[in-house]
């Protein structure tokens, strides 16, 4: 019988509960939103004792489903005062499944400033000091931890930029070889986080768990036949496995829409030495690996092991996302480069997406140039030494932005833009503007879409919707997004329906399924609402409506009342 594991910070007490019927068909995704909004007020303070983080893993996450290991995290957002869950790879929720915990709701502030642990286990629940703890970044953290607790425990930690309660901080968690490098990156959690006093979760579980199918059978058929559909599918079976999601630089420059110097134009000059084909010859050289899974149970295994040119490891997991937004969007043309940056925003905890358009600000307003290499670590580094100017850079990159007089600012409700132009690609754009989180291309990314043109308007805001439904659905799953690529299948996505009946019993078809996404965005979009949004704030930056995007001769020229059409429910 699954349980929630309810933490009170407050009083120092753990208490396991019975999941309510409400919440027994939501899942990551759908379980933040139905928590939040059930317990907390959107108006709260989110680093004040009224906010929650709650740490889920998916629907499927008890089950042997391909893809199916990816953890949740959500609280109320101090980045833009939105609903937030982000979600990662590594190794926790699995075994937070295996302990049958439905979700861990964090509350309530200690009124000390001692730093906590949380042990979960098969012993139960516990709050342990973590003062050897405090201080320590990430990686040490993590290695810390290991040597102390065992080296098979899943790590849900933070850095020191979320003990300090920065804007832009991180939740890291490790992954199969125990390092910190899988990220719920966006929004802000590890400032909530830390705003609870707690350093770190492990959760301690090496047992074969008993997964409970209603029907076993049917099941694993279905999920063969679903695993059989993701490593057919050109992308998610050979691209992404092969070059990992650095296939997307060369694919993105050439549509004209790889961000490139703070959003100036779509084509960077130097992609290549950028792109996933160049990785995958450096690492052949070097030792490092192309194919690796982020999470147990992936058959995609597009995360990747980053080796150094003496063959020393400096991260993994590293992401479409963090090449464009620290490399072409700062002009900076060293895949090295990126990938240090990449290593310290693991281990202090920072998002790379936010700090790598934070950067670029920086380089727009004259603080350092485009392409400065040195300059960009060196503001990095300005963050983690906590001077004056990196506590400001902390916030992220609508405060830098404002503070430093940039116009050209590229944030939606505070968070910024990912690697996509939305000039040019138009359904995503609707996406980043409408998504209850901000601007979030896993809210709904059109990339690589035949239906409809990506520089035209014509079907995006439809577009835009239906994808927005799917990548609910699979947050609630606990699935990776990438693994949906190929229910275009109609086949595929009837596969997935087997599945979740197999589990859950009942009867259950594509649009009930979808229901579930359908129920968690209008719980999201309601949140939003008593926190003080409106329509008013669905709107892409000022300057996307009126700079042409050279690369492809396009404004972002869909309206504002075009766009309050897309998640109408």
């Amino acid at each position: 019988m699954e349980k929630i594991l309810r933490v009170d910070m407050t009083r120092q007490t753990t208490v396991y509960e019975d999941v309510p019927e409400s919440l027994q068909l939501f899942g990551g995704r759908g379980t933040v939103a139905k928590i939040l909004t059930d317990e907390v007020d959107p108006a709260c303070d989110p680093l004040g004792p009224g906010n929650k983080l709650i740490v889920c893993p998916g629907l499927f996450a008890d089950t042997s489903a391909p893809c199916s290991g990816r953890i949740s995290i959500g609280g109320k957002s101090p980045l833009t005062g939105t609903i937030k869950e982000a979600n990662a790879g590594g190794i926790a929720a699995r075994k937070l499944a295996g302990l049958d915990i439905h979700a861990v709701i964090v509350e309530g502030q200690p009124d000390t400033n001692r730093w906590w642990i949380l042990s979960i286990s098969e012993k139960g629940a516990a709050l342990l000091s973590a003062d050897a703890y405090a201080g320590l970044n990430n990686y040490e953290l993590s290695e810390k931890l290991r040597k102390d607790f065992g080296n098979n425990i899943g790590i849900v930690s933070i850095g020191t930029a979320g003990e300090r309660g920065y804007p832009n901080s991180t939740v890291q968690i490790t992954d199969p070889e125990g390092r910190p490098a899988r990220a719920a990156a966006r929004g802000g959690l590890g400032a909530v986080m830390g705003s609870k006093k707690l350093k770190a979760i492990i959760v301690d579980y090496s047992g074969k768990p008993d997964w409970q199918y209603t029907d076993k059978a049917r099941f694993l058929k279905a999920g063969k036949a679903y695993s059989k559909g993701i490593l057919d599918n050109p992308v998610s079976g050979q691209a992404m496995p092969a070059l990992g999601t650095a296939v997307l630089v060369n694919m993105t420059n050439a549509s004209g829409i790889l961000p490139t110097r703070n959003f100036k134009t779509g084509k960077f000059e130097h992609a290549e030495a950028l792109s996933g084909e160049h990785i995958a010859e450096l690492q052949a050289q070097r030792g490092g690996k192309m194919k690796h899974a982020c999470h147990p149970g992936c058959v995609i295994q597009c995360s990747n092991v980053y080796h150094d040119a003496s063959g020393n490891y400096v991260t993994s997991g590293f992401e479409y996302e963090t090449i464009g937004l620290m490399g072409s969007n700062c002009g900076i043309s060293s895949i090295d480069t990126v990938a240090r940056l990449d290593r310290m925003c693991d281990d202090f905890g920072l998002d790379t997406m936010e700090t790598g358009c934070t950067i670029a600000v920086c380089m727009e307003a004259g603080k350092i140039e485009f392409g400065d290499s040195d300059g960009a670590i060196g503001l990095v580094q300005e963050i983690i030494d906590g001077t004056e100017f990196g506590n400001l850079l902390g916030k992220g990159t609508e405060a830098t932005g404002k503070h430093l007089g940039v116009a050209r600012i590229p944030t939606v409700k505070g968070q910024s833009l990912a690697a996509y132009d939305p000039r040019g690609l138009k359904g995503t754009g609707v996406t980043y503007a409408v998504s209850p989180m901000g601007a979030d291309h896993t809210a709904g990314n059109a990339l690589g879409n035949p239906t409809v043109d990506p520089t035209k308007k014509d079907g995006q805001v439809e577009l835009s919707t239906q994808l927005q439904v799917g990548m609910t659905l699979f947050d609630n799953l606990g699935m990776c997004i990438f693994s949906g690529f190929c229910t275009a299948d109609p086949e595929n996505l009837q596969h997935l329906v087997d599945m979740f009946a197999a589990k859950f019993g009942g009867d259950w078809n594509v649009d009930k399924l979808m229901g579930i996404a359908v129920q968690t965005l209008v719980m999201e979009k309601q949140f939003n609402k008593g926190a003080g949004f409106t329509e008013k704030d669905n709107r892409l930056p000022d300057f996307m409506y009126t700079e042409t995007l050279d690369t492809v001769d396009a404004v972002f020229d869909i309206t504002d009342e075009e766009v309050a059409n897309a998640i109408p429910f």
